[in-house]
C-alpha cells in the first residue's frame, strides 16, 4: 500500500494556505522579524504569500510547482542571523500547534524547513 504524501496528510492546498497565512501574519508582527516586511507593498506581500503556499505544497509532495527563486538567492543579503532563524522556527511551531498538526507531520515539515537553514542564515 502506498503511503499518502505529506501534502495529503496535512489536508491539501486549503490547509497549507491557512498555515501560510497564519505564519506570515506571525512573522510580520514579530518585532525582531518585522524589518523584513518594512517598505513592502500589499502586492509584494501577496506575491510572497502565494510563493510560500506554492513552496509548502511542492515541498510536501503536492501537485503544485514552486516557481520562485531558490532559497539562497531569495535570502542573500537580508542579514538573517541565528536569532532570526530561531524566532522563525518558534513561529512555525506556533502555527503548526495552532492547526493541531500531528507530531509525525510536524516533524516532517520542520525537517524540510530545517534543511534550508544553511541557504537562508548568513
Amino acid at each position: 500500500m502506498e503511503k499518502e504524501t505529506l501534502y495529503k496528510r496535512l489536508g491539501g492546498y486549503d490547509n497549507l494556505a491557512a498555515v501560510a497565512n497564519d505564519l506570515l501574519a506571525r512573522l510580520m508582527s514579530d518585532s525582531l522579524l518585522s524589518r523584513f516586511w518594512e517598505n513592502r507593498g500589499d502586492d509584494g506581500i501577496n506575491r510572497e504569500k502565494q510563493l510560500l503556499i506554492d513552496f509548502l505544497c511542492a515541498s510536501s509532495g503536492g501537485p503544485l510547482t514552486y516557481v520562485g527563486r531558490d532559497m539562497l538567492t531569495t535570502h542573500k543579503g537580508m542579514g538573517i542571523d541565528e536569532k532570526d532563524w530561531a524566532s522563525f522556527i518558534n513561529h512555525l511551531n506556533g502555527t503548526l500547534d495552532h492547526f493541531q498538526v500531528p507530531e509525525q507531520e510536524k516533524s516532517e515539515v520542520l525537517g524540510f524547513i530545517d534543511s534550508l537553514k544553511n541557504e537562508i542564515v548568513e
